[in-house]
């Protein structure tokens, strides 16, 4: 295993480059800078004068362009320090850029307290003059039973760099106090942190290798667990206050509001996976188990390959053939997108110290889309890609036909697109290999990462959030014992007798980011759900499906998520979609037996 470099180590041509943004840190704060006048000038010249629908529309105008200057400062600050958390440099500016945020938002928050102070025929008013404003006061109406005194609304845009506080300390325990060092297998002493083990060792072959690396990790992660509960625990008495500060019945009330769906969607997408895809994923482990000869199937083994053998290495620019193969279907724009995002380094490829874990697509408005992934030179990444290319591809079309308020879908729907790109790249896949092992690769690949990662991990992440909502609901404080113990209830649950659930995998909790970002976990399985549907739509139909999605990617945040799947031909009012998608699953665990069968003669 290799020794992580530093950032100033790593080659600069698999870096993404940050000058589309900014050409230097000094023209980041030179941008900061110049902009905080601007945003005292909006605020003396409007506040306390919306006089009549056109100066209403005059202050929206001038709003939306102070957010779009403000959206590239966020996002350079925040790109450079996912980059190397650890460096000093990067620090100060997300400091500066939350700062500015924080002004940002303090200052500006009398235009909706004011806005929702008028009648509706005011409001009308301003539709009428100004129609691309109409989604904006839409969500203007939906917020305004849970509007506070504009005093009030004032005092809390200004604490929002403290609210943001417990995700930033989870991040720097999690990425730089932590250091995990080393641990011994076939008598070899091997490197450990994070990046190392979710990109390689919790799927490592060697079964030694992989047990070893689980327990040395999870050992370490139990060192740092009350800290990191009591940080979760912030952010939820966070969560809990704000929902009753605003009179919602519970905090999943209050977090669903803001994705523009109800309990239903909600509970239908966390039950029906607990009960129905369960029985499919224990055929899965089973399978494991047998064509690796393991002893037991041991919750640290769920995530090897059925068939490491089979899986190609790859470089990042051998992906590229594969990535336009995959995605060529959805036509030249969207492939143009595809290479400039290789050729003008908006990807960044290089595994460093300090940098942020798993991959994400970053899609400043105004700007082009980032994209952060550690490539392992494993198959499996050219996945991970189109994942991360489906929102690039997303925000891609949706920034260039709406404008910053509508561009941005609710979260319900945002993993679709990036599923759905995984989708195409299986099929792809499939089509051109008659190889038996290759294709039960493959399709233990669309298991173990497309439908394992969305519909089990994020799933039993989202079954176990819930849990936790509860409490918080009651009133209660959480610490690590009860989180610990929620979390080993969710996991055994699901894998019941098939798996056994090591000591250790409690600690599952403490990995994931998503906590801090709302209810965000059950919408993967959603997207996923939508994206199935719609990848046999264009395997069965082809353009004309293709035409269907790409409306539906350009649409942004214009409509519910509901309509969005709606546009796409699935109705996900019923639970038909749900339902298709895990006998989909059902069909491809059938499929890997009776090609292990012809495999092992």
């Amino acid at each position: 295993m290799e020794q992580l470099k530093s950032r100033n180590e790593v080659d600069v041509n698999y870096t993404w480059n940050l000058t589309d943004l900014f050409e230097s840190d000094d023209a980041f704060e030179q941008a900061a800078e110049n902009l905080r006048p601007e945003i005292e000038s909006y605020s003396r010249k409007y506040e306390n004068s919306l006089t009549d629908a056109s100066v209403a529309v005059e202050a929206i105008e001038g709003f939306k362009g102070l957010m779009e200057s403000l959206v590239p400062i966020g996002a350079y600050a925040n790109l450079r320090l996912s980059s190397d958390q650890g460096d000093a440099s990067a620090q100060r500016l997300s400091g500066i850029a939350s700062n500015i945020g924080t002004y940002f938002g303090s200052e500006t928050s009398f235009l909706t307290s004011e806005l929702l102070q008028k009648d509706e025929s005011f409001l009308k008013d301003i539709r009428t003059r100004a129609p691309e404003f109409e989604n904006f006061v839409d969500e203007l109406l939906k917020q305004k039973p849970y509007q506070l005194d504009a005093k009030v609304e004032k005092a809390l845009a200004s604490y929002s760099t403290v609210f943001e506080g417990p995700y930033s300390l989870y991040l720097k325990t999690k990425l730089l106090d932590i250091d995990f060092g080393t641990f011994t297998a076939n008598g070899q002493e091997i490197p450990l942190s994070y990046l190392a083990f979710e990109g390689e060792l919790e799927s490592h072959e060697d079964t030694e290798v992989r047990r070893n690396a689980f327990r040395a990790f999870s050992d370490k992660l139990s060192d740092y667990q009350h800290t990191t509960a009591a940080t979760y625990d912030l952010q939820l008495k966070q969560e809990k206050t704000t929902a009753d500060l605003r009179g919602f019945d519970s905090v999943i009330d209050y977090l669903l509001h803001r994705q523009d769906v109800d309990q239903t969607l909600y509970n239908r997408q966390i039950d029906m996976i607990m009960s129905d895809l369960a029985p499919h994923m224990r055929r899965y482990a089973k399978l494991l188990k047998r064509v690796h000869g393991l002893d037991e199937m041991k919750y640290e083994d769920l995530k090897i390959s059925l068939d490491p053998s089979s899986e190609p290495e790859i470089s990042v620019e051998e992906s590229r053939k594969y990535i336009n193969d995959a995605l060529g279907i959805m036509g030249e724009d969207y492939l143009n997108m595809v290479n400039r995002a290789y050729d003008e380094r908006w990807i960044d490829f290089v595994k460093n110290k300090g940098k942020s874990t798993g991959a994400f697509c970053a899609s400043p408005y105004g700007s082009h889309p980032f994209i952060l992934i550690s490539w392992t030179s494993l198959m499996t990444e050219v996945f991970v890609l189109a994942h991360e290319l489906g929102h690039a591809g997303h925000f891609y079309n949706a920034n260039r036909e709406q404008n910053v308020f509508d561009a941005r879908s609710s979260m319900y729907f945002i993993e679709a697109p990036s599923t759905m790109n995984e989708m195409l790249m299986a099929n792809h896949l499939l089509e051109n290999s008659d190889d038996p092992k290759f294709k039960r690769w493959v399709i233990s690949s669309i298991i173990s990462r497309t439908y394992y990662h969305n519909c089990v991990t994020h799933l039993l992440e989202a079954a176990y959030q819930r849990e936790v909502y509860k409490k918080v609901d009651n009133n209660e404080s959480v610490s690590a014992p009860e989180l610990n113990r929620l979390k080993r209830q969710v996991i055994e649950e699901f894998w019941g007798e098939d798996v056994t659930i090591t000591e250790g995998a409690e600690l599952t909790w403490m990995r994931q980011p998503h906590y801090y970002m709302g209810l965000y976990p059950y919408t993967y399985s959603a997207g996923l759900t939508i994206a199935t549907a719609m990848s046999k739509r264009v395997l069965n139909e082809g353009q004309p499906a293709v035409d269907d999605w790409l409306k539906v990617l350009k649409s942004g945040g214009t409509k519910s998520p509901v309509e969005l799947a709606q546009m796409a031909g699935v109705d996900v009012t019923t639970d038909q979609p749900l339902r298709d998608t895990i006998d989909y699953i059902g069909e491809l665990v059938d499929q890997l037996e009776a090609l292990t069968e012809e495999i092992e003669g």
